[in-house]
């Protein structure tokens, strides 16, 4: 990065040139998070919203209405409806720019201890120094230059930031904490800091203080950033660096990727089809007016219009009329209807973060999830140990766990700083702790309590610790109960009890875990002069670093498999950490593979754990024929042979290298789907993400991926679904995550019940849209052979008005929110229901066609059988209502009817307010129409209601109403036989549950299924800790016993069967 330079000097000015001067000076403390002001609200939502196509094209229209010699249509007959879409959306962005300002000013507005004076947030700048008090805010991103701990040290909460709830410590330079305790100090400092420029990374800082004539390097731990908040210490002092929009956090506040589901791109596809047919539909009307202008009306003088253009001329205009009356094929509202049926399903599935991507939630295909936390509780407990090649905590696994045999469990009242929660039934380990024969088991102990990161306080008198990772809690917590607690730490000691000895010993350095070293290391110097190195971590990374002749290497190994500990070159022993299954985890897994849901697991656990967990999950079963990496590779070799061309080349450039790294992914994957079930170990939070790219690239799949921790962000945000677990590692994933709830059973409800249902109202949302929109506008094509295409409209201006705003929008919109085929119940007893979304069944080009055709059937039938009525036509009392006007509203009537009724028969699930939907907008049809009709309306707008008296003059005529009727009953019944056929002759299997619903309800409430947890034996126990600096898992243990290994030689026979096959096609 570019390095800039700035200094703080006694009167608060700048030692720069005239630029870094004004860059800084204009930089305030005050955020601005909105969007739009009062006067730049309008221009500024409108040109935003004129970006959209749709939106844009309605614009061109109303443009194309303002010219007299295309004009078809009234201004208002577009203008409303586009009002209408634009207030909505209009309204939604200023609610939510109304409260980003809230939001602005009350944090601009809080107020900070600025020295020697208390200022507003947005008026602090940089290179004030400010005093934080225990608890506050912390209002920029200032450097740590003195606390009231000792050596400075200030306890911070990054909540805010990161979503972990757990403390870290910041510490001050020691000659800014020797030097700048006091006011009257600080007043006078004058140092000048050099460091990089404002960016995003929140764990990174570069700097360097110059003071004094000396310089003193600054890193992350020494800045306290905006959001955070001051913890356990009473006071701190800083200086400004970075303000404002400068701030890492506001630097962090970027544009989020916007994700969108396939049916938004089929949609979009499916409107620029609409689109191109419009354009040939009025081109092709344009030819034929521009004919007809040359063959009859050239020659009729009746029709001359006083202008002398020619056919040609007048097709061309012309076209420009067809566009402006078809434009109601290309759905204005589609859109706005589409994201309030979102909004609306989304206070349905209560825990949504995002309200765009509900129905995809019906279309996965492959679920990747994280072990720790989201299948497992994350809540760790200490329950064996290995040391000295000594096994201790173990039982027999046949007589099952001491707790459940009534063993009581070792009693820990001589230990004053027990907690009272482990629950330990070995009581010869106790025994050796006391008696010190066995050095190792105090070392041990000593290890778990010295190397590592937690931070301490006291609540209630009580030790209180903040652990990094419940693993790591978990160790501390169990040295803390078998008597070696830890009490304290400073920059450069930490302290500990020792069997109720008090020691301090200096900490001479500290390696920090992360998921590339796998083991975190410390170097303390006793109270006798001795240094040591302690050690933990990962089992392969530890034994890599064992003195080959370390005596209880192999007895380690051999006892537990699991995380190991060493001082110098000895190995100390090892730990098991339990991590109990959430509840309900195997039936979820179990309902999901049922609906063809294929499951990944992806953990940083070694091979063994994974393989336990896959068996305690059911995600592996003894019936399933396990491929390890070995295996694996055997296979691709054999599936996916070398051709002889790559056989012969012995140089390969960088791209054909590339094409072949390509082609081994696709084999891998193509593998890999053809199982039941993957199980990833020893991935780390990037290679997550990769496994899941793969998977999209290759197989085009609807990918979710789940996980609780930081580790688990990329892979969430690279699938096409995130879902976070909110556990116990804070809750960035959450953050990061489109949906997000407590435990990983609530997954079968979200996919199964709210996915489904989401998807399935979505697409007949859009099915009934299209199909009423074609129905509506093509009335007018089959008009247009009757009036010489002269782009005349065959309804009322008001009725095109008013059709999509409020005649025919409450019903689908109401079924889009509603409806459901089968309850929730038979939605999870039944998860094979889940198909039809994943392989797109519902909404494809072949229904968008089907619902094309519809429209065209309907727009014939509602047109030709009122023309049939009105020729030749006289009524009982003598008068013939065959004028225009009257066949218009005859049309009209027949429509309103029979798209409202459409609905009805697409209706799955019935309620009162759908039932009122449906009549009310046929009410409110005929209600509008007749004010409309009114004599008095037309004497206050008589340019703008010109049907006066239609209404009530046709619809009193008997034989208009059995025209309406008739035209109704031939648009529904022919779609009714077909369902009934359908329904009989080629059932769905929603049809099937649907003709059996009573009775499966019935058999339900008869029978309940009992739900029971079957006892998990010891073989089939996993033990894991994810000790983390970066959220990665560190170390696993409890080998498998269920080891099946797979046949290779069935599985090598079938692929190189399978291969010749291949060859010989």
């Amino acid at each position: 990065d570019s390095l800039f330079s700035l200094s703080f000097l006694k009167d608060c000015t700048w030692q720069n040139d005239f630029a870094f001067f004004f860059f800084f000076f204009q930089q305030n403390n005050a955020i601005k998070t909105y969007k739009y002001n009062a006067f730049s609200f309008l221009p500024m939502n409108l040109f935003e919203q004129f970006k959209r196509a749709a939106n844009f094209y309605f614009l061109i229209l109303l443009i194309l209405q303002a010219i007299p010699q295309i004009s078809t249509l009234a201004w208002y007959t577009t203008l409303f409806p586009l009002l209408v879409v634009l207030g909505i959306t209009a309204m939604k962005d200023l609610v939510d720019d109304v409260a980003r300002h809230k939001m602005d000013n009350e944090i601009n507005n809080r107020t900070c201890e600025v020295i020697k004076d208390v200022t507003k947030w947005k008026e602090i700048q940089v290179g004030d120094i400010i005093r934080l008090k225990k608890n506050d805010f912390i209002p920029a991103d200032i450097l740590l230059l003195s606390s009231s701990e000792p050596n400075s040290l200030c306890y911070v909460e990054t909540a805010e930031l990161d979503g972990e709830t757990n403390l870290k410590f910041k510490m001050a330079l020691e000659i800014t904490h020797q030097y700048l305790q006091r006011e009257n100090a600080l007043t006078t400092f004058d140092g000048f800091i050099e460091c990089e420029e404002p960016n995003n990374r929140l764990d990174k800082f570069t700097g360097t203080l110059f003071w004094r004539n000396t310089s003193f390097p600054l890193d992350a731990d020494k800045i306290l950033l905006r959001g955070c908040v001051i913890r356990n210490t009473d006071f701190c002092h800083g200086m400004v660096i970075f303000a404002g929009a400068d701030t890492k956090i506001m630097k962090n506040s970027g544009k989020t990727r916007f994700k969108r589901t396939k049916i938004d791109y089929l949609m979009n596809y499916m409107v620029y089809t609409i689109f191109v047919v419009l354009i040939l539909v009025s081109a092709g009307l344009a030819i034929g007016h521009a004919y007809w202008e040359a063959q009859i009306g050239n020659n009729s003088w009746y029709l001359y219009d006083g202008e002398d253009y020619t056919p040609s001329y007048r097709g061309f205009l012309n076209f420009w009329g067809y566009i402006i009356i078809l434009n109601t094929m290309v759905p204005i509202s589609l859109y706005v209807s589409v994201e309030v049926i979102r909004l609306g399903q989304s206070y349905f599935i209560n825990w949504d973060l995002t309200t765009t991507l509900n129905e995809q939630l019906g279309q996965i295909h492959y679920i990747f999830s994280d072990k720790t936390g989201t299948l497992t509780q994350n809540i760790m407990t200490f329950k064996k140990c290995c040391i000295n090649g000594q096994i201790y905590g173990e039982w027999k696994p046949l007589l099952g766990p001491r707790e459940c045999l009534g063993e009581p469990p070792v009693d820990f009242s001589w230990n004053m700083f027990a907690d009272g929660k482990l629950a330990f039934y070995d009581h010869y380990l106790i025994e050796q702790i006391h008696s010190g024969k066995e050095s190792e088991v105090r070392q041990f102990f000593f290890l778990l309590a010295v190397c590592h990161t937690v931070m301490v306080d006291r609540i209630d008198g009580q030790l209180n610790y903040q652990a990094a990772s419940p693993d790591e809690g978990a160790l501390v917590s169990a040295a803390r109960n078998f008597g070696f607690a830890f009490l304290a730490r400073t920059q450069n000691t930490i302290t500990i009890s020792e069997l109720g000895t008090e020691r301090t010993y200096d900490v001479l350095a500290i390696l920090d875990f992360n998921s590339d070293r796998k083991r975190m290391s410390i170097i303390v110097r006793t109270p006798e002069g001795n240094i040591r190195l302690y050690c933990k971590g990962a089992d392969t990374v530890i034994y890599e670093r064992l003195h080959q002749m370390s005596p209880t290497k192999q007895e380690t190994q051999d006892a537990l498999d699991v995380s190991v500990i060493l001082i110098l070159s000895a190995l100390l022993g090892a730990t098991a950490i339990e991590d109990k299954l959430q509840d309900g985890v195997p039936e979820t897994i179990s309902k999901l593979a049922k609906a063809d849901i294929k499951i990944w697991v992806l953990t940083g656990d070694k091979k063994e754990t994974a393989e336990n967990i896959g068996f305690a999950c059911e995600l592996l079963t003894e019936d399933t024929t396990i491929c390890y990496g070995e295996d694996i590779n055997k296979i691709l070799k054999l599936k996916f042979p070398r051709t002889e061309e790559e056989r012969r080349m012995r140089t390969q450039s960088k791209r054909r290298l590339e094409a072949r790294k390509e082609q081994r992914q696709k084999n891998f994957v193509d593998l890999a789907c053809e199982c039941s079930a993957v199980i990833c170990c020893r991935v780390t939070p990037k290679q997550k993400a990769m496994v899941v790219d793969l998977v999209k690239r290759y197989k085009k799949a609807i990918t979710l991926a789940i996980g609780d921790g930081a580790n688990d962000v990329n892979m969430i945000k690279t699938a096409h679904i995130g879902v976070g677990i909110s556990g116990q590692e804070g809750m960035q994933a959450v953050m990061s995550s489109d949906y997000s709830f407590a435990q990983f059973r609530y997954l079968q409800r979200l996919l199964l019940v709210h996915g489904r249902w989401s998807y399935i109202r979505m697409c007949k949302f859009l099915r009934y849209f299209f199909y009423k929109n074609f129905a509506f506008t093509l009335v007018h094509f089959w008009y247009s052979f009757f009036n010489g295409y002269s782009a005349q409209t065959a309804y009322e201006d008001w009725f095109i008005t008013l059709y999509n705003v409020l005649y025919s929008s409450l019903p689908v919109l109401l079924m889009g929110l509603l409806d459901q085929d089968v309850s929730d119940k038979l939605s999870l007893r039944f998860p094979g229901l889940y198909v039809v979304g994943q392989r797109d069944l519902l909404f494809n080009y072949k229904k968008f066609f089907v619902s094309l055709v519809h429209g065209i059937l309907t727009s014939m039938i509602l047109f030709f059988i009122p023309l049939g009525a009105y020729l030749q036509t006289v009524g009982q009392d003598g008068e013939a209502p065959s004028d225009y006007q009257s066949f218009a509203v005859t049309i009209a009537s027949a429509l309103i009817i029979t798209v409202n009724f459409q609905i009805g028969l697409d209706t799955s699930y019935w309620t009162f307010v759908n039932a009122f939907s449906i009549f009310g907008s046929i009410a409110l049809y005929f209600g509008i129409m007749f004010d409309f009709h009114s004599a008095g309306i037309h004497v206050l707008f008589p340019s703008a209601f010109q049907f006066t008296g239609t209404a009530s003059n046709a619809l009193r005529q008997p034989y208009i109403w059995l025209t309406i009727i008739l035209t109704v009953a031939v648009c529904l019944l022919p779609v009714v036989a077909i369902r009934f056929l359908s329904m009989t002759i080629w059932p769905s299997e929603s049809d099937k549950i649907q003709k059996h619903r009573k009775r499966l309800k019935a058999e339900e409430q008869w029978k309940r299924r009992q739900v029971f947890r079957r006892g998990v034996s010891s073989r089939r126990s996993a033990y894991a800790f994810s000790h983390q600096r970066g959220y990665a898992d560190l170390i696993s243990s409890g080998r498998s016993i269920r080891k099946k290994r797979s046949p290779l030689d069935a599985i090598i026979a079938d692929g190189t069967a399978e291969y010749r096959r291949t060859v010989e096609s």
